[in-house]
């Protein structure tokens, strides 16, 4: 399989960058065998045509707002509805990514939770609470959208551009975004070498790009 412009990420680089636990990611994207049956995934991921489980870049997307909705305690069942019913207004199997999402997606999530949701999430005032809180600019903010909608690719810090997963770029690993290096490998230097300067002369970048470098994976360990 043709990797460039998917990117790759396993479960546990998924927890890192999303906060679900590498359990749930699996339970979600690739099934679970339950009493009596087996949990279908919530989608099919990117790659899972592959031995190993691991997925892609939309993937990891959608799975930010998958775990806001379960911080909020919503469901599986009501976001499995969310899913299939944005999928079909959307014509993408990325739905909560998608940039419509963001002005349409309150009357799927409403119709979601009418269906099947328990008492106390249908209550309307809840309802509106909670998918103002999980669909709000701030989840949103730092994905940048391709023209027909798709997130494309994602600023995880707040307020900079100065890191970016793209998975156009080192499979979506998180990279300078003027340099194209990955954070990780020069936060590993840096640990070798106890020196700024010199992981700046060995990559070529300034200090300041390797101090943004440091300070992310600190965040994100």
């Amino acid at each position: 399989m043709e990797l460039t412009g998917i990117g790759l990420y396993t479960l546990q680089e998924a927890e890192r960058l999303t906060g679900a636990q590498a359990r749930e990611v699996s339970r979600w994207l690739f099934g679970y065998t339950i009493k009596g049956g087996i949990g279908a995934p919530l989608w099919k991921s990117q790659l899972a045509d592959l031995d190993e489980k691991v997925i892609g870049f939309r993937d990891l997307m959608e799975l930010r707002i998958v775990k806001a909705f379960r911080n909020h305690d919503v469901p599986l069942q009501v976001i499995r509805a969310a899913i299939e019913g944005a999928k079909a207004m959307f014509g993408t199997e990325y739905p909560f990514t998608a940039h419509r999402f963001l002005t349409d997606g309150k009357s799927i999530f409403s119709e979601a939770l009418q269906e099947h949701g328990d008492a106390e999430m249908t209550d309307l005032a809840k309802r509106q609470l909670v998918f103002e809180h999980i669909v709000r600019p701030a989840l949103y903010t730092g994905i940048e959208f391709a023209g027909d909608g798709r997130a494309m690719r994602w600023f995880p810090l707040k307020r900079s551009k100065v890191i970016v997963l793209d998975p156009e770029i080192a499979f979506g690993k998180p990279v300078l975004t003027d340099y194209g290096v990955r954070t990780e490998i020069v936060a590993e230097t840096f640990k070798a070498e106890k020196n700024k300067q010199t992981v700046a002369s060995l990559f070529d970048i300034p200090v300041a790009a390797v101090e943004a470098a440091i300070r992310y994976e600190q965040m994100a360990a």
